[in-house]
């Protein structure tokens, strides 16, 4: 039974009861079974818009993972493994460095490392680059 049924069985077990309408006791017990009848009523109308409310979530969510498809490939989030990757620029060379802190391997490009020090994207630390005499950019760029 849902709530509209129950409410319907109550009133029908109050008006089998053919108690004085004249009674404050009975206007009292109908006032209850009206309001409860409204209650009932306005739960469903809200079960339905909350069916209604997930099924276009869900149509939605398949419509934007159709997009992600389309915009990042198969599995691409971009921390990219791939090697025919199309949203990353595989003309620029890419360092590998390592957060000392909380050890996270990040990619920089070379105007990062122009700039002197970047924030680690995972903790935050200032990761500062130096480059003497001995260093030379070009030697390992990652891929």
């Amino acid at each position: 039974m849902n709530l509209t049924e129950k409410v319907a069985y109550i009133k029908g077990l109050s008006d089998g009861l053919k108690l004085d309408d004249n009674k404050d006791e009975v206007k009292v017990l109908k006032a209850i079974t009206d309001l409860l009848e409204d209650l009932a009523l306005t739960v469903a109308d809200l079960e339905d818009a909350a069916d209604e409310t997930t099924e276009l979530l869900d149509v939605l969510d398949e419509d934007l993972g159709a997009v992600e498809e389309v915009v990042y490939g198969e599995d691409c989030g971009c921390g990219c493994e791939e090697d025919d990757c199309d949203c990353c620029d595989d003309d620029e060379d890419l360092y590998e460095v390592t957060c000392p802190t909380c050890g996270d391997t990040i990619c920089v490009n070379e105007e990062m490392l122009d700039e002197g020090a970047i924030a680690c994207p995972n903790c935050g630390e200032n990761l500062e680059f130096d480059f003497g005499p001995d260093l030379d950019m070009e030697e390992e760029p990652a891929e």
